[in-house]
This record gives C-alpha cells, sequence and structure tokens, in this order.
C-alpha cells in the first residue's frame, strides 16, 4: 500500500481555511483518494481536550507554556490520528500545523522562535506541502465580521498580533520554499480553489 500525503493549510484569522480544506477534500475524494480532514490544535480526543484549554480558557499562559501546550496537542494527534491515516494510504489534510505555533506564538506573541524551531525538529514530522493562505488585514476582518459567532481567545487579539501573524506566515513560506507555497486567498472562493488544485497537481509522485 503507498504511503499517504500529508497536505496543511496555513494563514491567519479569516484566510478561508476551512472552506478550502472542505472544498479540497471533495475533490481529492472524486478521484478515488481516500482523505481524512482533522484539524489543530485538535484532532484526537486528547488533543481536542487541550483545544477547549487554548481557544476557549481565560488562562494569561507564558508563551513557553503556550508553545508546549500546543506540542503536547500536536504529539498526540500526530500519534493517534495523522500518522496512522497517511501509513494506511490516505491522504490527510490538516487546518493549521506547526507553523501555526511559530506564527502565533512565535511572532504574534513574541515566544522564543527558536525553541519552538526546536520542538518541531524534535517532533519529526513534516508536511509534504503547506498551503500558507494569505489575505490583507482588512479583508480578515471584514471577513471576521461575517463569520458571526463567539470568537475565540486569538481571535480576540488586537490588530497588531494580527499583522505579526501574517508577516510570521510570509517569512516561514519564504524559508522553506520546497514545503510551502503562499496562496493570494483574498479572492473568491472558486479562485482560489483553483489555485490550491493548480499547487496540488503539481506535487511530485
Amino acid at each position: 500500500m503507498n504511503r499517504g500525503r500529508f497536505i496543511t493549510l496555513e494563514g491567519g484569522e479569516g484566510a478561508g481555511k476551512t472552506t478550502q480544506s472542505g472544498l479540497l477534500a471533495q475533490a481529492l475524494t472524486a478521484r478515488g483518494i481516500r482523505v481524512l480532514r482533522t484539524r489543530e490544535p485538535g484532532g484526537s480526543p486528547g488533543a481536542e481536550l487541550l483545544r477547549g484549554i487554548l481557544l476557549g480558557g481565560t488562562i494569561d499562559w507564558s508563551p513557553r507554556a503556550e508553545t508546549l501546550l500546543h506540542f503536547a496537542a500536536r504529539a498526540e494527534h500526530v500519534a493517534k490520528t495523522v500518522r496512522p491515516a497517511i501509513e494506511a494510504g490516505a491522504w490527510v489534510i490538516c487546518d493549521r500545523f506547526y507553523d501555526s505555533t511559530m506564527a502565533y506564538q512565535g511572532y504574534g506573541q513574541g515566544a522564543d522562535r527558536g525553541f519552538i524551531a526546536e520542538q518541531i525538529r524534535l517532533l519529526g514530522f513534516d508536511p509534504d506541502l503547506t498551503l500558507v493562505l494569505d489575505v490583507p488585514e482588512a479583508v480578515a476582518a471584514a471577513r471576521m465580521r461575517q463569520r458571526g459567532g463567539e470568537a475565540d481567545r486569538y481571535e480576540r487579539l488586537d490588530g497588531g498580533f494580527h499583522a505579526r501573524v501574517r508577516q510570521g506566515f510570509r517569512e516561514i513560506a519564504a524559508a522553506a520554499p520546497a514545503r510551502c507555497v503562499v496562496v493570494d486567498a483574498s479572492g473568491d472562493i472558486d479562485t482560489v480553489r483553483a489555485t490550491i488544485a493548480d499547487h496540488i497537481a503539481r506535487m511530485p509522485d
């Protein structure tokens, strides 16, 4: 049985990751590919428990502690969900992975980026392709207003934080061109979907 693929979608709030991951899963399924959609933080029972603590809680974590909580959830997610699915031949599409920790905690909150990079190295599990969905702050803010519902702890942070996160994702992608591609996600859903499909088609066998 062939090993599956691991595709991650990254970007700030309002970038359209959830929408595009669903469309990508539909397209791959139509090609006869077995697909598993998942998310971070979360994706396994233990990781979902930590998601509730990280996104819904009111604790003001220190940057290093918050980083370690994300990697604890990630280690559980990889061990219980992602790795078994890929080894069974499925394509795993994940809404956020370790680049979000670097962007949100490292760039956004000022956590030690070297420390985060070391946690990534210790995890020892990389995506085959990372799609970084990039949108201007004004577009992201408009989409967030339209979304409605209760904002999570990160969504409630100020514009300066989100600007640092966006810059972080851009720098992360620039430093890893073999893995990351930046997708202009400010257009309509179908245009972004087509761009993502083009990048998927270019993946090596």
